[in-house]
């Protein structure tokens, strides 16, 4: 029985979505609930699964077309069994130029180790000389294409000056598209302060052996700064609101987004109600939408919402930044490297950990004092941490 695959139901956000990969070609067996091809949209990747275990018919979409929910991808055959020598691949619905199915038909002439590493380079299959049996494109072929200049019209040099060109995924298409919107519309400033790690990182060193073993997950730096945001919120509410049309819309609840840096671009997934969770709670939300970001498994409600937003440059050795607003929400808090710095204490040079703060705002919501303020009660929790057990 033939079995139509299509989009799946696209989220309202959401109009379309570009086919990133078939992960199966034409003639393969499939499993029932088998990854047959993923789809990109702005904000995630979606993964779209056998209706049924048999063999791949027929592919009518191919990669890089964009596609509406509803509309059919392939048509597998339910309790079929793949062939060794499987059919020819039927060509896709939507006509490719001559150079994109020469190169499909290098592609299916090559292993599979000199596919992946054409796919890797974004080497055209038909470009390189094949050595191998019946026409076949080796590894070796690949790592030889690679190794000659750029073109042939090139001078001799040292090192070869090569450039590649490659469509920018959606994801980052979006991203652009938000920052730029930040930039044009909100009165962005950004004002910085410094905080004394010292009380953080004692506690941290005195309880993070009894914290792991007695919740099973590790004692960061996240949950402190969640919780220091969320006291401060708390004081400043105009920091916690966020815009929508003519309206300024004041939350009551903290639903903090955490930046996450993937290989696909940024994502900032949502940790709701953030003020009723423990620090283990946090914890474990933090580097559990962490895992699910890079591994691309993240939906898209985990990313909806949020009231305010951190992010952390630190982890990549950042000392000081400027961070952008995440429309349509009127402020961010960047943290920074921990860095040894000699500060001045109760009148004497002392060598501390310090970490430099910034908050970017949308002047046109938070005044300057308020934002000020803001910075100063997060430093005030971090550096004497009993505060956010007591809500001071």
């Amino acid at each position: 029985m033939s079995i139509e695959v299509k989009v799946p139901q696209l989220p309202e956000s959401v109009a379309d979505a570009l086919l990133a990969k078939w992960h199966k070609k034409v003639g393969d067996a499939v499993t029932r609930d088998e990854n047959l091809v993923d789809l990109e949209t702005d904000k995630v990747m979606l993964e779209v699964p056998a209706p049924a275990s048999g063999v791949l018919k027929e592919i009518r979409i191919a990669n890089g077309t964009t596609v509406t929910s509803g509309q059919v991808l392939a048509i597998v055959e339910a309790g079929a069994v793949a062939t060794a020598a499987p059919a020819a691949a039927a060509a896709p619905a939507k006509a490719e130029a001559a150079p994109a199915a020469a190169a499909k038909q290098g592609a299916d002439k090559s292993g599979p180790a000199a596919r992946r590493m054409m796919e890797e380079n974004n080497v055209n299959p038909a470009e390189v000389a094949a050595s191998g049996k019946d026409g076949r494109v080796t590894k070796g072929d690949v790592i030889q294409h690679l190794s000659k200049p750029a073109a042939a019209t090139l001078p001799a040099a040292k090192g070869a000056r090569t450039e590649q060109r490659v469509p920018m995924t959606r994801l980052r298409a979006r991203i652009a598209e938000r920052l730029v919107e930040a930039q044009s519309t909100a009165a962005m400033l950004t004002t910085f302060n410094e905080v004394d790690m010292t009380a953080v990182n004692e506690l941290r060193n005195r309880y993070k052996d009894k914290f792991e073993k007695a919740h099973g997950v590790k004692l960061g730096y996240s949950s402190f700064f969640i919780k220091a945001a969320i006291e401060a919120l708390r004081k400043f509410p105009a920091v916690n609101a966020s815009i929508d049309g003519n309206d300024i819309v004041y939350h009551e609840f903290y639903d903090m987004g955490v930046a996450v840096s993937t290989e696909r671009g940024l994502m900032v997934p949502v940790i709701r109600n953030a003020e009723n969770l423990s620090m283990a709670e946090l914890e474990a939300a933090v580097g559990g939408y962490a895992k699910k970001a890079r591994e691309g498994s993240i939906g898209l409600e985990d990313l909806t919402g949020g009231t305010f937003t951190i992010t952390n440059g630190g982890v990549f050795g950042s000392l000081l930044s400027t961070p952008i607003l995440n429309m349509p929400q009127v402020a961010i808090l960047g943290m920074h490297k921990i860095q040894e710095r000699p500060v001045v204490v109760d009148g004497q040079i002392a060598i501390r950990p310090m970490m430099y703060l910034a908050l970017t705002y949308d002047h046109r919501i938070v005044d300057g004092r308020e934002s000020v303020q803001f910075l100063v009660a997060i430093k005030e929790a971090l550096e004497d941490p009993a505060r956010l057990l007591l809500q001071l």
